[in-house]
């Protein structure tokens, strides 16, 4: 009996600090990537932006996604990589008006896509 206990207690804490360590490590992963993100807007903002901002952007996702392939479901990676591809290619047709909205959708989803995979009572039911 006394085992039984000690087996289920030791789950439930190796469930939690699992828990904990993807919410930890999913939001220092959008930070940066939001950073990245916060730069090519200002960019695009003032029509400075070219072709190798953009890549850059992309590159830094791409280091990004191949570790939160693990935590994450495809379908969000996938989002994410449209819109930075869509942004890319008006920022290298110089079309910054249109490749602002695209960067503006993309913050936003940085901003709310870790909080769908926080420790939270919503999240959990």
């Amino acid at each position: 009996m006394v085992k039984s206990i000690i087996y289920t207690l030791s789950a439930v804490l190796l469930c939690i600090g699992l828990f904990v360590f993807t919410e930890w490590f999913v939001k220092n992963q959008f930070e940066d990537f939001s950073e990245a993100l916060d730069t090519l807007y200002a960019k695009v903002e003032n029509e400075t932006a070219n072709r190798e901002d953009g890549f850059a952007v992309r590159t830094l996702w791409n280091d990004r996604k191949e570790k939160l392939q693990i935590f994450l479901p495809h379908n969000d990676i996938s989002y994410i990589d449209y819109w930075l591809s869509e942004a890319c290619g008006l920022i290298y047709n110089k079309k910054y008006a249109e490749a602002l909205g695209n960067i503006e959708v993309l913050k936003e989803i940085s901003k709310n896509l870790p909080d769908a995979y926080t420790l939270k009572l919503e999240n959990i039911f």
